[in-house]
Parts: structure tokens; C-alpha cells; sequence
């Protein structure tokens, strides 16, 4: 490899990966606020944060990593006009199209990466942390309930126990709430046992009361019991269903159906590789500025593009997810023309118009 391309795929390389760590921090704060919200709802046991924090971003970097190539691009090859080594270099010959090499030198590995995350790591990862999810949940212990502390339930209501032993099968000081339509039901209990029975989870409440009544207290239509033994079947959840989701079947079982909703998943993981090309692509004719010119307005601009292109994407996503754009237009009204608009400004860089009285 020349001296030249050596020196600009380390530029290049070095900006790009500042940019991923930077945003890669950034969006590892939002997962985890996320998550922190998920898990004070309940929905998310607390045992599961840091897999589900790695799991989740996993699923994040198709969309991370085509703009921390741009922002790289963009600011590596900004240097070098600012630095005015970029008119050196076109001086002694090497125009912007002699970057080709090391951008991509640079840039299919990021673009490699990227479709595996999207095509292949992305989706087991989402299926993953789910299924980490639906098996926790079935463990009334793991899925969050403290003693001494008001638990949501997943399928609503709130629990609370003053006592637990190790294993969480055996409590004490119990009370549940639960709503079912406009009414609600309030039972408290001395002791209590969790059990299975046929798969089912059962709670055995012991020497407890009962309360069943309208929820608003319009009237006092309330029913008050006192049981020795109360046995509660508490419901399954249905998550294991939302696995059968496109969102969490792997690529190859996408592309053997034609159902609306699959292809558009298919499409969705599909994009992200195309236009992490573009943008590498419309980075270099973007990022061209004079010695003392501010950088401020080309990185507003590499924004702007990157917001157009994911907002587009979700939303052609959506429709044809909905039916409202044939299948077989899919997202290429979008990814063609990106690409072909990072094509036609790299190839037309640098040219030097010609004056009007000699066309």
C-alpha cells in the first residue's frame, strides 16, 4: 500500500472510531434509561440489566454505526482542507477521487460489520434478551418482587410481600391488588406459598381476607371473605407469543415469506448497509471547505442527511407494514436514490467549472 493511502486510512480510521465511542456512549445512556424505566414498570426484572443493556445495543448499532462513519468521514477529511493539506495534495496531482481507496479501506469494514450486526447478530440478540425476559418472568423472585416494597405486575396490579425466604417460594405479610374491568380485588394473607401445578404457577394464600368491589366506589356493592386457604392462579403472560414477532425471526425465515409485515422487516435490516455506503460516499464532497472556513455548517448538514434517511426509512418501514406500499417497491425508492446521490457528488467533486462564453 502507498505511503498516501497508509496516512489517510489511519486519518480515517481514527476519526471514525472517536466518533463510534462517542456515540456509542450516547446511546448507551439512552438504552439504559430505558431499561431503568422498564424495570421501575416491572416489565423488566432488575437481574437482567447489564445482559439486557448489551443485548439492546447490540440491536442499536445498525443505526449507530452509519452515522459515526459519516461524522469520522466528515471530520478527517475536513482536517485535511482546514489544514490545507488537501490542496497539497491536489497540487502535486491527487484530486478528491484519490481517496477512493482509503475511504473504502475504511469504510467496508464498518459496512461489513454493520450488516452482520443488522442481518444476523441484531435480530438473536433482540430474540435473546426476550426470551431472558419471558423466563425470568415466570420466577415471581426474579421477576422483582422485593420484601417489603409495592411490586407492579406485568399483567397489572401490585404486589407486596413483608417477608421471602431464599428460594422465593415461601412468603408472609401478603398483600395483592388487582383490576378487572371496574372492579377491583384486594387480597391480604398471613403466609403464602408459590408452587407449579401442571406448568401452572399457583400462589396458596393462608388465613387471609378477601375484598371484592367496585373499583370507583359508586355504590357498596363489596363482598368481604375470610379463608383459611386461598389458592390464586396467576396468569401466564403472553410474551411467548411476541416471538413468533419478524422482528425477533432471523433473516433467512424472513426471506422464505411474503407476508407484508416480514418483508418490511427484511427491508428495515436491509437499509442500514446501504446507507452507511452512501454516507461514506457523501461524506468527502460535503466535508470540502476553505482554509478558515467553519466546520459547523457541514456537520449540520451530515445531520440533516442522516435524520431525512432513518426518518424515511422507519416511515416507508411502517407503510409497508401496513399494506400501504406494494412489497415489491420495498424501500429501493429510498436506498437507490441515496446511493446514487452519494455516487453522483463524489464523482462530481472537485471538477472545476467551466466558464460560460467557452460552453
Amino acid at each position: 500500500m502507498p505511503k498516501l493511502d497508509r496516512y489517510l486510512s489511519a486519518e480515517f480510521a481514527r476519526a471514525v472510531l472517536a466518533a463510534l465511542v462517542v456515540l456509542g456512549m450516547v446511546s448507551l445512556g439512552g438504552v439504559f434509561a430505558d431499561l431503568i424505566g422498564e424495570m421501575a414498570s416491572g416489565k423488566v426484572p432488575p437481574t437482567l440489566l447489564l445482559s439486557q443493556l448489551g443485548l439492546r445495543l447490540v440491536g442499536y448499532l445498525p443505526l449507530i454505526l452509519p452515522l459515526g462513519l459519516l461524522l469520522g468521514l466528515l471530520l478527517s477529511v475536513g482536517r485535511l482542507y482546514r489544514d490545507s493539506e488537501m490542496y497539497v495534495l491536489t497540487a502535486v496531482g491527487v484530486g478528491p477521487r484519490r481517496l477512493l481507496r482509503p475511504l473504502l479501506l475504511v469504510s467496508v469494514p464498518v459496512v461489513l460489520v454493520i450488516g452482520a450486526c443488522s442481518l444476523w447478530l441484531g435480530p438473536m440478540a433482540n430474540q435473546t434478551a426476550r426470551g431472558m425476559v419471558i423466563e425470568a418472568n415466570k420466577n415471581l423472585l426474579v421477576a422483582g418482587l422485593e420484601p417489603g416494597r409495592f411490586t407492579p405486575m406485568s399483567n397489572g396490579g401490585v404486589a407486596y410481600a413483608g417477608e421471602m425466604s431464599s428460594d422465593g417460594k415461601r412468603l408472609s405479610r401478603i398483600f395483592i391488588f388487582r383490576e378487572r374491568g371496574d372492579r377491583m380485588d384486594v387480597a391480604t394473607a398471613g403466609s403464602g406459598e408459590l408452587y407449579r401445578d401442571q406448568g401452572v404457577r399457583v400462589l396458596a394464600l393462608m388465613d387471609g381476607f378477601r375484598v371484592e368491589g367496585p373499583a370507583s366506589g359508586a355504590d357498596l356493592d363489596y363482598r368481604l371473605m375470610h379463608y383459611k386457604r386461598n389458592e390464586m392462579e396467576l396468569p401466564q403472560s403472553d410474551d411467548s407469543s411476541k416471538l413468533d414477532d419478524p422482528e425477533f425471526q432471523p433473516t433467512l425465515a424472513l426471506l422464505r415469506t411474503s407476508a407484508a409485515p416480514s418483508r418490511a422487516e427484511l427491508h428495515w435490516r436491509i437499509a442500514p448497509v446501504l446507507l452507511a455506503l452512501a454516507f461514506a460516499l457523501m461524506a468527502v464532497p460535503m466535508a470540502r471547505s476553505s482554509p478558515r472556513q467553519s466546520r459547523h455548517g457541514a456537520m449540520l448538514l451530515a445531520f440533516l442527511a442522516y435524520l431525512v434517511g432513518i426518518f424515511l426509512m422507519m416511515l416507508g418501514t411502517r407503510w409497508l407494514a401496513e399494506g400501504k406500499l406494494p412489497v415489491a417497491a420495498g424501500l429501493w425508492w429510498l436506498l437507490l436514490p441515496m446511493l446514487g446521490l452519494g455516487i453522483w457528488l463524489y464523482v462530481r467533486d472537485g471538477r472545476v467549472a467551466r466558464p460560460r462564453w467557452k460552453r
